[in-house]
């Protein structure tokens, strides 16, 4: 029949030859060929989808279409597929008409083949859908992981298989490792054919080596070396010092934003018409490095001429403002310090209420003599008041948490400053995303603003278990639950256990910011704190205090930076040594600690008692943020009184402040200083400090670094005898020495942080150096005692109650004796009388009172905390530049520990 002939157009054999392009890209034009020849559609190939193809027969013109039928559909209704184009019954059917009606069955990317016949005004088209994708695999994906791939990429299981998809998707794998630096990852997509029309699409992926910078070569400087230039940029060449540096991968962004640094650079020393011409990366033959050229133009140095303001505010007098700006005729050009300028100024109006003053800087260059006008123009603006603050984005926090924070109300003049301080409180509280920002946004007028808290809320519950190895205690378990947004209210909930060689805790406290929505702060803290005497005689681990107390705590803000504080503790306190091994009978029978075994000063403090103490703090603070702060200062002084009842009287006097200065990007400068003083109001007799040994003031490591644990101080030494009666000289090492404290101290300290590379950031490296200074003295001098040469001194041992121990030998039943045995009513044929005591002799030992000078002890060093794999370490190298006599140094020192 006429109307079935098969005459196949130009632009249907072109869409058939494409349409057989393999998944990888390979052409198939011989298949396309012979099918145009035969008027059939080609058969696919083996390794890609049914090449669709299209075949129109044309029918006599101006023929009526009557019906449109639809043949081969499986998922798609018939009507469906007919919406896609746009013939209709009734319509003339030509040749025009049914070429576009393929282009519109193409343009859907459904159908694998497709094809268009008319039979006497009967239209039939006939198509082969698309598969369906059951799954996509990657293969060869190492460097990437599945999860990082998948939701970048267009297809997905369930989905209708198309070929640009395909495309797309590989040129989008492409460039995710071209982001990782991969510029020699290749991407071939497969096919395999499953039952039910459907197959699954397989990326084998190749990612090929890291391509590094090798070279960077900069063409055209004269007034700076390139290692300067260099120093200014993200990206570094790759080399052994680099390994542990990111930015030696290519990166496009990366190199587009070093040449912004490198025009900074050049517009903050002064080079005002300085330029890149161009920045070229060429990628080496082997496809595994980049070398990149720089051409730059530096020009002249410029430097100020006329600097000065002119305000159009009237609060503002140009005058004034022109002799307080940072710069000064002569000086050299710094386009940085404009900018800072311009952003002060900006601050400045803002804080007198213009929200939306318009600073605009203006540059006349004189060329001829290399100088720079320079007017600070600040336009007209209306004083904004605030119309309405909005916080959004809070789930779990309440509202009135957030906005308790903020420093100026709905209805107040705009000040930037009260907002910058709103920013810097709500940062604080670490409920929300870092560096939060208030949002300013035009309100209803030209006088009106709105401040909006847009927060995204993040975990506040915290639960640590912790264990590793201090050089301070040995082995270390600790393990914390804590809520900081308890319930949304911006309540603190805590309990905390730890435990190591020297000591064991425990503590539950609860903090209410604002009680009864007053700004009045309250909290409660119930512990438990054991310690044995590796705080107060290392040599020996007999000593032991048991605290058990409680403190009540409220503070009152007195200004938008000074708070009051007060507080109430009481603690019960138990301190004793092993009865056993440190008691003896004194000339009234009594079972007592004894001063030659146990040393006096432990002896003195030995017992139960009760203190109860009142207490208050005024406490001032500008810092940017409590958990790590950059700028800022920071002071406390407190007063205790102990004697509201208890068994303890005394008054202690503290004081605390900090400075913090951000000297560049990552360079953190703090000063910090502590004092105290602590007077006893009880006699404790002749030879007895009147301030017990456990409220006394304590210093060594990890308060001054280079010294061991209170390794500073007055402290009693026990020097021993050799075996010829020479006294041996004091050593930290061999020696008994009891840390006695004092009742003054003081301690500064200066650190100054230091910023790596990128690389070491994302290690999470942070050195530092410091200084560290301070004292503790003025204790009374306490009766020393010895053990004369030669002989020692014998002391009889007893049991618990008091009765002499003595050496009773042991025998077998042949009458040999075996040994001895320790026991208070000796049996033997000669009488008790004549049985050997068990004795303890002490060695021969003089002691001697050292330490108590407020002379400064003073060490340097490098520190660095590494937030590492397996916990946070902490390393000090310390170096002790002064010390006196008696002082227990330390010059290495590390923490270290795990998380699980």
């Amino acid at each position: 029949m006429s109307g079935r002939a098969k005459t196949i157009p130009v632009s249907h054999f072109a869409a058939g030859l494409l349409g057989c392009t393999m998944l990888a890209g390979l052409p198939c034009a011989a298949a396309a060929q012979d099918a145009a020849a035969e008027g059939q559609t080609p058969a696919p190939t083996p390794s890609a989808s049914p090449a669709p193809t299209a075949a129109a027969a044309p029918a006599p013109e101006g023929e009526v279409i009557r019906t449109i039928a639809v043949a081969g559909a499986q998922r798609l209704e018939p009507e469906t597929i007919v919406s896609y184009i746009r013939l209709r019954p009734g319509d003339t059917y030509t040749a025009a008409a049914a070429d576009q009606a393929l282009k519109d069955i193409a343009a859907t990317e459904l159908f694998s083949a497709y094809s268009i016949e008319n039979n006497g005004g009967n239209v039939v088209i006939r198509v082969t859908e698309n598969p369906v994708i059951n799954r996509i695999v990657l293969e060869g994906n190492k460097r990437l992981k599945d999860d990082k791939i998948l939701p970048e990429i267009q297809l997905a299981p369930r989905q209708i298989f198309t070929r640009s998809k395909v495309r797309a998707d590989v040129a989008r794998i492409i460039e995710l490792y071209k982001r990782q630096g991969r510029f020699a990852a290749t991407v071939e997509p497969q096919m395999v054919k499953l039952d039910q029309n459907r197959v699954d699409v397989v990326f084998e992926i190749t990612e090929g080596p890291k391509s590094k910078v090798r070279k960077i070569n900069i063409i055209g400087n004269e007034n700076f070396s390139d290692g300067e230039l260099k120093g200014e940029m993200v990206t570094k060449e790759t080399g052994l010092l680099k390994i542990f540096s990111s930015g030696t991968s290519y990166d496009p962004d990366r190199l587009a934003f070093d040449q912004q640094q490198l025009r900074a650079f050049y517009l903050e020393n002064g080079y005002a018409d300085f330029r890149v011409v161009s920045a070229v990366a060429e990628l080496t033959p082997d496809k595994k490095d980049f070398i990149i050229t720089y051409v730059v133009e530096e020009g002249d140095r410029y430097k100020f001429a006329d600097v000065s303001v002119e305000s159009q505010l009237r609060d503002f007098d140009s005058n004034v403002m022109t002799r307080a700006l940072p710069m000064k005729t002569g000086d050299w050009y710094n386009a940085k310090l404009v900018e800072d300028t311009v952003e002060q100024l900006n601050e400045t109006a803002g804080t007198f209420g213009y929200a939306f003053a318009d600073v605009d800087p203006q540059f006349t260059p004189h060329r001829d003599d290399r100088t720079m006008d320079v007017k600070f123009v600040i336009r007209e603006a209306p004083r904004v008041y605030v119309e309405s603050i909005n916080v959004n984005g809070n789930t779990l926090t309440q509202d009135k948490v957030i906005r308790r924070e903020f420093r100026i109300a709905e209805g107040d003049a705009f000040s930037s400053l009260q907002v910058k301080r709103s920013t810097a409180r709500i940062n604080s509280l670490g409920y929300f995303q870092e560096n939060f920002e208030i949002d300013q946004v035009e309100g209803s007028s030209p006088d009106r603003i709105v401040l909006e808290a847009n927060v995204q809320e993040q975990a506040t519950g915290e639960l640590s278990l912790s264990a590793g190895f201090s050089s301070l205690e040995s082995f270390i378990f600790q393990g914390s639950i804590r809520q900081r947004n308890f319930r949304g209210r911006g309540q603190t909930v805590g309990l905390s256990l730890n435990y190591s060689s020297y000591s064991r805790a425990g503590s539950i406290s609860f903090t209410e910011p604002y009680l009864f929505d007053k700004n009045i702060s309250a909290g409660i803290d119930i512990y438990r704190r054991d310690y044995n005497n590796g705080y107060y005689n290392r040599r020996s681990a007999t000593y032991e205090s048991a605290t058990t107390g409680m403190q009540l705590r409220v503070g009152v803000p007195l200004s938008e930076y000074l708070t009051a504080f007060a507080r109430y503790t009481f603690n019960y306190d138990d301190i004793s040594v092993d009865r056993n091994q440190f008691y003896t009978v004194d000339d009234n029978g009594d079972l007592t600690c004894s001063p030659l075994l146990a040393g006096r000063y432990l002896c003195d403090a030995v017992g139960k008692r009760t203190s109860s103490i009142l207490g208050a703090s005024l406490v001032y603070s500008t810092l940017d943020s409590r958990l790590r702060p950059t700028r800022g200062e920071t002071a406390t002084v407190g007063l205790d009184f102990a004697g509201v009842g208890g068994d303890t009287r005394y008054v202690r006097l503290t004081a605390e402040a900090a400075k913090y200065w951000q000297l560049g990007p990552g360079w953190i400068f703090s000063v910090t200083g502590q004092s105290g003083y602590i007077k006893g109001l009880r006699d404790r007799g002749a030879g007895t400090d009147d301030v017990l040994l456990t409220d006394r003031f304590f210093l060594g490591e990890p308060d001054i670094r280079g010294f061991d644990i209170r390794g500073v101080g007055p402290r009693v030494v026990r020097r021993f005898y050799d075996s010829e009666g020479v006294l041996q000289p004091y050593d930290a090492n061999n020696n008994y020495d009891d840390a006695l404290g004092g009742k003054a101290m003081y301690l500064a300290k200066a650190e100054l942080e230091i910023p790596l590379g990128s690389g070491a950031r994302e290690l999470g490296l942070r050195p530092s150096i410091f200084l560290d200074a301070g004292a503790v003295f003025n204790v009374k001098r306490p009766t020393l005692t010895s053990s004369p040469f030669p002989g020692g001194t014998p002391i009889p041992q007893r049991d618990q109650d008091g009765n002499l121990l003595y050496l009773q030998p042991v025998f077998n039943d042949a009458g040999t004796q075996t040994g001895t045995v320790a026991v208070t009513n000796p049996t033997a044929p000669n009488g008790e009388a004549n049985q050997p005591f068990l004795r303890t002799t002490i060695p021969p030992f003089e002691e001697q009172f050292l330490g108590d000078t407020p002379k400064p002890r003073v060490a340097v060093g490098i520190g660095v905390n590494w937030n590492s794999p397996f916990g946070p370490f902490r390393i000090n190298f310390a170096y002790p530049l002064l010390k006196q006599e008696g002082d227990d140094t330390k010059r290495f020192s590390f923490n270290v520990g795990t998380q699980f």
